[in-house]
């Protein structure tokens, strides 16, 4: 079982007639919802609200099979994020997040015994006081030996000190297997892949939209593999497909991972997600 940890939002998502549109979203929402769909064993970990935008949240992943026995409910108003989507889809965010569910996360007692892996990022690192919690989960787990996923998927707008946000995203890494972010995430953060690796990834993984995605070892190796080209809708959730594809297939290969097949099959899977307005993930058979 793969768990994702961190928050479940609505993305208001623009529409004709300047109208915005609610859909599901939250980086760690859409990895779970695309893990349910590639067909791997994945569970939800986080604080969802009991309001009616919670009960679309947990309704969509239920309906991917996703298990829901880890995901704690507050009567707190569930987060917003206004996206705004440019010429060429990608998407810029604003967030209100004051008082919501997701960020009053607690840590929990203990993972299923099936749990075999962990992603955590976006917006559950950063608002406190949940992101400590998730920050207790991420070592507690990467002490017992899961296999930990972490993409930051920075939001500048919910950041209001770069600098200690560095040196915390610093701390987290000799906790972290895979590091992936995009190359937009990678400017941001600055210190490079080298410096990243050394700290204690095995792996780092960089997306570039359209021209594709990378990886580079600690071990040496480094691969690269080109996007597909699609009709881009927009490219809301496509990162988060990519973490729930890198996950599903390193979880279910023996021994050391062939990276050109898993990063080609992340770029297909991102690129199917791109085809949909919204984070809206393909299923296996799609793929």
């Amino acid at each position: 079982m793969i768990v994702v940890g961190g928050e479940a939002l609505i993305d208001l998502v623009p529409a004709a007639g300047g109208m915005l549109l609610p859909r599901p979203g939250g980086g760690p929402y859409n990895t779970a919802l695309a893990l349910g769909r590639l067909g791997a064993p994945a569970a939800f970990c986080s604080r969802v609200s009991t309001d009616g935008f919670g009960e679309t949240l947990l309704a969509g992943l239920r309906a991917a099979g996703v298990d829901l026995s880890l995901v704690e409910r507050g009567p707190e108003p569930t987060t917003l994020a206004v996206a705004s989507v440019g010429a060429d889809g990608s998407a810029a965010y604003g967030f209100y997040t004051e008082g919501t569910a997701d960020r009053l996360f607690s840590l929990p007692a203990a993972l299923p015994p099936a749990a075999r892996a962990l992603a955590l990022g976006t917006c559950s690192l950063v608002l406190e006081p949940g992101a400590s919690a998730y920050e207790a989960l991420l070592r507690r787990e990467s002490d017992r030996g899961l296999l930990t996923l972490l993409d930051p998927n920075i939001r500048p707008a919910l950041i209001p000190d770069p600098a200690a946000y560095r040196e915390r995203f610093l701390s987290w890494l000799p906790y972290v297997r895979v590091l992936k972010l995009s190359e937009e995430d990678a400017r941001w953060l600055g210190g490079g892949t080298e410096a990243w690796l050394a700290a204690g990834p095995s792996a780092v993984v960089v997306t570039r939209g359209a021209a594709g995605l990378s990886v580079t070892t600690r071990d040496g190796e480094h691969h690269s593999v080109p996007g597909c080209r699609v009709e881009v809708a927009d490219t809301i959730g496509a990162g988060d497909t990519v973490n729930a594809a890198l996950l599903h297939r390193l979880t279910v290969e023996p021994g050391a991972p062939d990276w050109p097949a898993v990063l080609s099959y992340a770029a297909r899977a991102a690129a199917l997600t791109c085809t949909h307005p919204g984070a809206t993930p393909p299923y296996a058979s799609e793929l």
